[in-house]
């Protein structure tokens, strides 16, 4: 069978696999070679694939699965970090998602600073104006 796991920005695995598992919101499921058409929207989870006996993870921010021609898995997700070993995958994955985290809580801070300075500035006009009598 042929795994593809896609972002927005890169194609992360792209490789023939023997099986793979997955979870959704009803619980974890496996797929084999032969496997009926399937759809589904996977959960914040880690993917793991058997290849050549060798196992893979790859941990992903949701995302949707799709199986068809009983060969062909494709995964669409937000973000994914694949990897050889779980345990330095979960610390991986960790300070990936921390990082994003300190990065989102950055962005909020400058929109902020940006509103409150557009708040400011209506306000030292409103105060202006109001002072050269046009508004009562």
């Amino acid at each position: 069978m042929r795994l593809q796991i896609v972002t927005p920005l890169s194609v992360v695995v792209n490789e023939e696999i023997d099986s793979l598992r997955a979870e959704d919101a009803s619980g974890g499921f496996g797929i084999l070679p032969g496997h009926a058409p399937f759809l589904t929207a996977l959960a914040i989870s880690i993917l793991s694939w058997k290849s050549a006996g060798i196992e893979r993870f790859c941990a992903l921010r949701g995302g949707v699965l799709t199986v068809t021609g009983g060969n062909t898995i494709a995964v669409a997700t937000r973000e994914a970090v694949a990897g050889d070993n779980l345990a330095t995958l979960d610390a991986e994955v960790l300070a990936r998602f921390q990082s994003d985290a300190d990065e989102e809580r950055v962005e909020h801070v400058e929109t902020m600073r940006l509103q409150l300075h557009a708040i400011r500035r209506m306000i030292s006009r409103l105060h202006a104006g109001a002072g050269a009598g046009e508004f009562r």
